[in-house]
């Protein structure tokens, strides 16, 4: 009866874990596809051009805009990988700016959201705890929703820049992959209750990322369209919104030459 018993609690594990088990791989697949599209896009990243334009908007009461302005600008992305170590640079060369406002009013920088896909780069996805959620349908087609909790202590692909100081961001939330391609199609990300000590109450973005074709491409990539990001304090909440548009590739090529003496 005793060995009845136990064969049968075997057989009940058994059916519960296999589940798990076979989720647990389809979630690493998904990952390490998503890591491995993540990385090819990151070289091609380096070489696009695009028109970014951002709004700062500082709110009050309600979400009344107290305060805006709006300004355009050359971007581009410098991968730079010294000492082993991946390191994003934004490079912005104005447009057109937006003279400061006249009630000396102080707005929000963000820079930085539009690569909110590093968390799923092999550099940084070890630093993150990934859960598989309920898929979402999205204009009819099928999308792997992913949830991820950083670890902390452990690298971050984003900083709080403050005084003087960087403080790495412990961000969590959800991103939508595509599960064929692995390509990241939206991520929202947050930082709640961990940065109070150095004034900040929440930090949010919402990240949206949209199809590009390059006419010497045959596979399009997903660049970043749009990312809202908002940020509280105890007495100040401001709202940045920036929108890319106008991807082009461009490449630099370099000749030496030893001068004839």
């Amino acid at each position: 009866m005793t060995s009845r018993l136990h064969f049968c609690v075997l057989c009940m594990l058994a059916a519960v874990l296999m589940p798990r088990c076979a989720a647990a791989d389809d979630l690493q697949d998904l990952l390490a596809r998503s890591g491995k599209q993540v990385s090819g896009f990151l070289e091609l990243f380096s070489d696009v051009k695009c028109i970014e334009q951002v709004k700062q908007e500082k709110l009050g009461e309600k979400n009344k805009v107290e305060a805006k302005e709006e300004s355009t600008y050359d971007y581009l992305v410098i991968l730079t990988n010294p000492g082993g170590e991946l390191t994003l640079d934004e490079s912005r060369l104005a447009v057109r700016e937006s003279k400061s406002n006249k009630k000396n009013t102080s707005l929000l920088v963000t820079n930085g959201f539009a690569t909110l896909f590093l968390i799923f780069h092999p550099y940084y996805a070890s630093s993150f705890q990934f859960t598989a959620l309920e898929d979402e349908l999205i204009d009819g087609h099928r999308l792997r929703k992913i949830s991820f909790q950083h670890i902390p202590g452990s690298r971050s692909p984003a900083a709080l820049a403050l005084r003087g100081r960087e403080y790495p961001l412990e961000l969590s939330g959800t991103a939508l992959i595509d599960p064929e391609s692995g390509a990241i199609t939206r991520i929202t990300a947050s930082v709640e209750q961990t940065m109070q000590d150095v004034g900040v109450r929440t930090l949010r973005s919402d990240v949206q990322y949209a199809p590009v074709a390059f006419r010497d491409m045959q596979e399009a990539f997903w660049f970043p369209a749009d990312a809202v990001v908002e940020v509280e304090t105890p007495r100040q909440h401001w709202r940045n919104t920036h929108h890319f548009s106008d991807y082009k590739r461009f490449s630099v090529s370099t000749e030496e030459q030893v001068a004839q003496q």
